[in-house]
């Protein structure tokens, strides 16, 4: 079973400029947020993307995705209606295959030469089943995340099989029914923003979708999959930073510059403006 299709969402009010941003890559090149997206994807040995996006924004998304423009299909969705929807609107993308989905608005860093999206279809394909990349996460930060519990499976210490699926969970709810053996006391499974999902996903948020509510969201369709079928979680040692949160964009460019070849200038840089700010204190 090979994966050859992906689906990126960035049709949020909050999200669509941020895959247009341009940062330093690990590379030293400059390059689009979409672009460096597009290149996880590719690692992965998938060439087929599409992107939802609003009406009207396929022009400027085509722009910065610089040689890899033609890889690019467009879906629309036309109205803020969620998560789920907008994953929704690449049913007939998808048809009845995998496929690879991330969120527009984060970055991954990867520590070694093997991309996270790259670990994660080669799980799915080998485990020909949904499987959705983690990371333990402290209780503190689940209003952002989805967040998932399970079980270990047996002679895996980063594999878990799926049994809940809650949608930025209060701690009380998470500790009642996220608890996952093996983890920290206070940490939990939550969402990485990368996932390979069947086309159940799709059959699921049809119906939920059906009655014209706003806001379906995606972990509600994954919590249904959970209950039909074998879902798999892979926690992730390396790092996913959302864009979108407070200085989120600056906190991605220093984790990209510091995983890459212009590590030792960028961390002279940072130095020098510590030791500027240490002199420019009051009383220095």
């Amino acid at each position: 079973m090979r994966i050859r299709k992906a689906v990126i969402t960035a049709a949020g009010p909050k999200q669509r400029t941020l895959p247009l941003q341009t940062l330093i890559d690990r590379d030293g090149e400059e390059k689009s947020v979409l672009r460096i997206l597009v290149e996880e994807v590719v690692q992965a040995k998938i060439e087929d993307i599409c992107v939802v996006v609003l009406p009207g924004d396929e022009t400027a998304y085509a722009r910065v995705a610089g040689e890899h423009a033609g890889r690019l299909r467009f879906v629309h969705q036309p109205e803020p209606r969620g998560y789920g929807d907008a994953i929704f609107r690449a049913r007939e993308f998808v048809g009845d295959e995998l496929f690879l989905h991330l969120v527009g608005d984060h970055l991954y860093v990867s520590r070694g030469q093997t991309g996270c999206a790259q670990r994660l279809v080669e799980l799915a394909q080998a485990e020909a089943c949904s499987v959705s990349a983690v990371q333990a996460t402290r209780e503190t930060l689940l209003p952002h995340f989805g967040a998932v519990g399970g079980q270990p499976v047996a002679g895996r210490e980063d594999l878990y099989r799926i049994d809940t699926v809650l949608e930025k969970p209060t701690p009380t709810e998470a500790e009642q029914r996220l608890v996952v053996p093996g983890l920290r006391s206070g940490h939990y499974l939550c969402f990485f923003g990368l996932h390979v999902l069947t086309p159940a996903v799709m059959e699921i948020l049809a119906g939920l979708l059906a009655g014209g509510a706003a806001g379906v969201t995606l972990s509600a369709a994954l919590a249904e999959l959970a209950r039909r079928e074998k879902y798999l979680a892979l926690r992730e040692s390396d790092r996913r930073y959302d864009l979108g949160a407070r200085y989120g964009l600056l906190t991605a460019q220093v984790a990209l510059a510091l995983a890459g070849r212009d590590r030792g200038e960028v961390l002279s840089r940072l130095l020098e403006l510590l030791a500027l700010r240490e002199m420019d204190a009051p009383g220095k």
